[in-house]
């Protein structure tokens, strides 16, 4: 994708116009990268208070520049001559900015595994909702979904806090998480024919963790694993484990929970582990890998990897966590995850909190991060939308 294109299509209070965003931060319509970063923190804001979990320009520009093994698409929408635009007096004639931007969306098509599925995402700034806005974005990013073929349509959307059991909380089929009945992401949702799958509890961990705390966890991980031995990795993968390291990537899509989610095994080999390595790098980020080698094998049997913004100094997000089946009843997910915090601490001792995110019904993974010190700050609801079913086709 070189350019961008523009679409417009009527709301109830004007035309929305959709605008591509661009691959690149010099490119002369980069305002629809910082716009689609804007709406990223202005949605961010409104349900956690903070901007920890929202998106930055190089990660923007690195999902669309990026196509070997997933194509995405963003747009962002802005609204023509409805009254209140985002800027109070915008000049006659002016170019849009990232202030004129009302909402976003992402498209993300994989192209290697999971090829019959779409990951879409739509969001709207809070102030601009009930326009038409969102309505918009999502039938475009259906078009576009059905136009490469795709059949299961995966999307996701973020709740704080979790609600209480009740009538007014919608439950996960898995029988574990429950995101708000009655909240207007939910029922936007659900009258476009999405089912409610599973439910993801997102926790934080304050940095960092007393001694006094993590000592005995790293004592008895480290008692039970004897015959394993943590190899700790910054900012790559070196080439004699990047084999292997794909093999427990591979695993990852099949062996983690996916409740009722139709996601098939995502291959990785050798190739793929060394470009997700420059992605991170490309979009701004460095990040650490821990992974516990079983020393009579010498396979690889278990990983837990973070990365981090360069930009944000006290911010760390959780990646893929996997102990292999045949290796698990050995505290293998304690050893690592240790292992990443004691690297963190030691190579950047700026980290202040980590997110990660696990499936409601992940008891074991669960009880690790409980025991680490994690504590559950928001949900998210992971939904589905089968076209087949689709009451549209």
């Amino acid at each position: 994708m070189t350019g961008t294109t523009s679409t417009t299509t009527s709301a109830p209070t004007g035309a929305v116009r959709l605008v591509t965003v661009p691959p690149s931060i010099d490119h002369p319509d980069a305002w629809a990268v910082h716009g689609t970063v804007r709406i990223s923190e202005v949605i961010d804001l409104d349900v956690y208070g903070h901007t920890d979990l929202a998106l930055d320009a190089g990660t923007v520009v690195t999902s669309v520049a990026s196509g070997e093994y997933r194509r995405t698409v963003r747009r962002v929408a802005l609204l023509d001559g409805a009254p209140g635009d985002a800027r109070a007096e915008p000049a006659a004639g002016a170019a849009p900015d990232a202030r004129d931007v009302v909402g976003r969306s992402m498209v993300a098509l994989p192209l290697q595994g999971n090829t019959h599925t779409a990951i879409v995402y739509v969001g709207v700034d809070p102030a601009y909702r009930g326009r038409g806005v969102g309505t918009a974005l999502w039938e475009d990013a259906l078009a576009t979904a059905r136009a490469a073929g795709r059949r299961v349509i995966l999307s996701d959307s973020s709740f704080a806090p979790e609600p209480q059991p009740g009538p007014d909380a919608l439950e996960a089929p898995t029988g574990s998480g429950r995101v708000p009945r009655h909240d207007p992401t939910t029922t936007f949702a659900l009258r476009r024919g999405f089912a409610l799958e599973q439910v993801m509890r997102h926790s934080s961990l304050d940095l960092p963790v007393p001694p006094a705390h993590l000592d005995p966890l790293r004592a008895a991980a480290a008692e039970r694993a004897g015959d394993y031995r943590v190899h700790v990795w910054t900012d790559e993968v070196p080439e004699e484990w990047v084999d292997q390291f794909a093999v427990l990537e591979t695993r990852m899509s099949t062996d983690a929970p996916s409740a009722g989610l139709e996601i098939e095994e995502d291959p990785w080999d050798a190739q793929r582990v060394r470009t997700a390595s420059q992605e991170i790098h490309d979009r701004g980020q460095g990040y650490v890998v821990a992974a516990a080698e079983h020393v009579p094998t010498g396979t690889l049997a278990a990983f837990s990897m973070v990365d981090y913004p360069h930009d944000k100094p006290g911010v760390v997000f959780q990646e893929d966590t996997l102990v292999l089946r045949e290796h698990r009843g050995r505290s293998l997910g304690m050893l690592v995850k240790v292992a990443v915090l004691d690297e963190l601490a030691r190579s950047r001792p700026s980290s202040r909190r980590v997110h990660t995110w696990n499936a409601e019904e992940n008891d074991h993974m669960l009880a690790i991060n409980v025991a680490l010190g994690f504590a559950p700050t928001s949900v998210d609801a992971e939904w589905q939308l089968r076209l087949d079913d689709d009451p549209a086709t």
